[in-house]
């Protein structure tokens, strides 16, 4: 599926509901403490979903690359900042809620691994590189790619003899 904004992406939904549920989580008074805990797992938990948004929009893949490995790192801040807290005897009425936005940080971490490990492996280097001749060049690719595939199936639907592995 391709996604035309980075709203509509499934892992972006969920790093959002991972900022407003810290947000929500930090209201509570154990985080009114000296120093700056509530601020810190605030803006890494915000910075997942908005370094996704904003490799999404530079235009190329290696930027988008760069950008899901940040966002990836703010989900294991703000893991590591949940785990913190979680050891607080004096949050101990906070554990389920916090263990259950540490999945779901754990989840966008994931989330966001394969999909930068499906654009590791792309040949496409992002819509600033998609002039009109590598945009028809690629196009074509594609349409080759279609009918090489479907002259084949051909080829073993008339010609079963050929592909004794398939019998």
């Amino acid at each position: 599926m391709k996604y035309e904004r980075f709203e509509d992406l499934p892992v972006w939904k969920n790093a959002i509901d991972l900022a407003v549920r810290v947000y929500i989580l930090t209201k509570n008074s154990f985080f009114n403490q000296p120093g700056d805990l509530r601020e810190q797992l605030r803006r890494a938990s915000l910075s997942v979903s908005n370094n996704i948004a904003e490799g999404f929009e530079r235009g190329t893949t290696a930027e988008l690359l760069a950008f899901l490995y940040i966002s990836r790192g703010s989900c294991g801040e703000t893991r590591s900042m949940l785990i913190f807290s979680e050891r607080f005897a004096e949050a101990a009425h906070l554990k389920p809620e916090i263990s259950n936005l540490n999945s779901l940080a754990e989840s966008c971490s994931r989330q966001i691994r394969a999909w930068a490990d499906s654009l590791q492996n792309s040949d496409i280097k992002g819509q600033r590189h998609l002039n009109e001749g590598t945009r028809s060049r690629y196009e074509g690719n594609k349409s080759r790619e279609a009918f090489e595939k479907k002259l084949e199936e051909t080829l073993r639907k008339a010609r079963p003899q050929d592909y004794p592995d398939e019998q």
